[in-house]
């Protein structure tokens, strides 16, 4: 548990069996509208996924756990051993476990785990330059606007902006000193 003991959050391999559910929430209107992609899944297409997953290095997810509940998802792609960066994105699908000091903790123990267990230099992500509140949040855990790519990603027939994010190791060094968070457990088994 937290210091405040309200909350209990890790970051857990996915199960077999949670691929339903994942399926489900990954076809939600209101989490497919901040995704590239709006996908029509199938089990076994949800099968095929979770099979590639092992054994890669370039790309891990892992399920939110809250308080016991699976209730997201947090991806680290795009890893890049020889440049030493990374990509990221994560959705919380429970409505319910959905809080600001939630996302500034998932971020930052995401920057520690990176950093630190990972060994990258850089951490980016790309956000639809329209949710302006992740946008915020992001900035508020220290990540700073590189850049705005201009109708970047075509959905719902409309031209999209992105906004690059990103992070360097040394900055997180320094915010880190003044951040007081709920560590949350990575758990990386297998």
């Amino acid at each position: 548990m937290n210091k405040k003991g309200d909350i209990m959050t890790i970051f857990r391999p996915i199960k077999e069996e949670e691929l339903q559910m994942i399926m489900e929430w990954r076809m939600r209107p209101d989490i497919t509208k901040f995704m590239y992609t709006d996908p029509q899944l199938t089990l076994e297409m949800q099968r095929k996924w979770f099979h590639s997953l092992k054994g890669r290095k370039d790309m891990f997810s892992f399920m939110i756990e809250v308080d016991g509940i699976p209730s997201g998802i947090l991806n680290i792609t795009d890893i890049d051993y020889k440049n030493h960066r990374c990509s990221w994105g994560y959705y919380m699908a429970v409505k319910e476990k959905r809080s600001l000091p939630l996302a500034m903790a998932i971020e930052w123990n995401l920057y520690d785990y990176v950093f630190d267990e990972l060994g990258m230099h850089k951490l980016e992500g790309e956000i639809f330059s329209f949710n302006k509140a992740v946008l915020r949040i992001h900035q508020m855990c220290g990540s700073e606007i590189e850049g705005e790519l201009k109708d970047h990603i075509y959905k719902n027939g409309q031209f999209c902006d992105v906004t690059v994010t990103g992070i360097l190791k040394e900055q997180w060094e320094v915010i880190k000193k003044n951040r007081n968070y709920e560590k949350i457990q990575f758990d990386v088994c297998c």
